[in-house]
């Protein structure tokens, strides 16, 4: 009998394409074993995969729906939580202090914000049996990077919407004080990738349709520990992940200095998470735990698995390489896994700290490989500092393997 790839194999080129992101779509829904998560990520899941929502319009209308929480008495009620925002007063920065004069050369490989090593080009060019020239290895790499920076930005705006809700929502007043600390950290977030994305790549992508989803299903998620889950500790902690290892093999100075600024700010903002979740995960029912122990792991698996640059593949090899090629090819780059190692090295030690990693859900990080990083310290013991120091030796050379 024929395995569906195999039939699917026997269609035309361009029809197997069109099918293509239906089939991951698909995959990405036969994954969720949890009813309640399939609920909650369903409707999004609809949106951003199927109608691919974050492609159709430079607006797009996401519903909210959250409880604002007033404090009348202003209370001093949190220590860890007051002393976090007189960290982040004082770890205020002005984004035009940035070395925004230094030249960009994106024709020249050795300089490139992201490094060739990292690539695998050779990998690429074997899979489509031709050789690219250096002018074509350059624009595709220039692309790449845009469409990276460019999720990037559109993380950050959908952190600077959860901030200022999960700000209305947290019943902890110095909780409601820190986040409003982060709302701006986030908007000068969104500032300076917007920036470099204008003055040095020249070019903007489209939000990523997995990304989408996530952000989608946050904002529309009435349950503000939700929320905090999915942008504090799931895409803030993924990111500084994504941001540190970048930060640490980049050769491009102004975009090197921007994520160090960066990687302070997101140290706070997971901390953040850390805090104010632990003891309210302690006070739910089992149910409820074993629903968010699913929730995340299952947005860790879309985040690890689906974020692949698909609008710059149409562009470059969309008549040359099959869809499907070119996600196996980008799962298996040294970028693609250095990256997955160093975001859950950040997350699983944070879901540990919170209690969302009860024996029942390790044993299926475990079985995907991922068990491996809970061990390490989580987002309260680490601050930005460390953060930069924790991916030192880390470089190129050590991704790629090379002595």
């Amino acid at each position: 009998m024929f395995s569906t790839a195999k039939l699917l194999d026997l269609l035309p080129f361009s029809m197997r394409n069109r099918l293509d992101p239906y089939l991951d779509a698909l995959a990405v829904v036969r994954q969720i074993n949890d009813p309640r998560v399939l609920r909650s990520l369903g409707p999004a899941g609809l949106r951003g995969l199927i109608l691919h929502r974050g492609h159709q319009s430079v607006l797009t209308d996401i519903p909210a729906d959250h409880p604002a929480n007033f404090a009348w008495t202003y209370p001093a009620d949190h220590h860890e939580m007051s002393d976090l925002y007189a960290r982040a007063k004082k770890g205020q920065w002005v984004s035009e202090d940035l070395p925004w004069h230094t030249s960009v050369d994106l024709e020249n490989l050795d300089l490139s914000p992201l490094p060739q090593a990292l690539i695998n080009i050779d990998e690429l060019e074997k899979m489509m049996g031709v050789r690219l020239t250096a002018k074509e290895r350059a624009a595709y790499t220039r692309d790449l990077t845009a469409w990276m920076i460019s999720q990037f930005l559109h993380g950050e705006q959908g952190a600077l919407f959860a901030a200022a809700q999960v700000t209305q929502a947290i019943e902890v007043f110095d909780g409601k004080l820190y986040g409003a600390s982060q709302v701006m950290d986030e908007a000068r977030h969104v500032e300076v990738f917007r920036r470099y994305l204008d003055q040095k790549l020249q070019r903007l992508y489209p939000v990523n349709d997995h990304l989408y989803t996530i952000l989608d299903s946050l904002m529309g998620d009435s349950r503000w520990d939700i929320k905090f889950l999915g942008m504090q500790i799931m895409v803030e902690g993924l990111a500084l992940g994504a941001f540190g290892y970048l930060h640490q093999n980049t050769r491009e100075p102004l975009l090197r200095q921007l994520l160090q600024n960066v990687i302070q700010d997101e140290a706070r903002h997971v901390h953040y998470g850390v805090i104010a979740l632990r003891e309210h995960i302690a006070g739910l029912s089992d149910a409820e735990r074993r629903e968010r122990e699913n929730w995340c792991f299952e947005v860790a698996l879309l985040m690890r698995s689906r974020f692949v640059a698909y609008d710059v593949y149409e562009e470059h090899f969309g008549t040359r390489l099959r869809r499907h090629q070119f996600r196996e090819y980008v799962m298996t780059a040294p970028l693609q896994r250095e990256f997955t190692q160093l975001m859950f090295r950040r997350l699983l030690p944070n879901l540990r700290d919170i209690g969302l990693l009860s024996p029942r859900i390790a044993a299926l990080y475990e079985r995907e490989g991922l068990l491996r990083f809970a061990n390490g310290r989580s987002a309260i013991h680490l601050s930005g500092e460390q953060l930069l120091r924790d991916v030192s030796g880390r470089g190129v050379d050590a991704a790629v393997g090379v002595a």
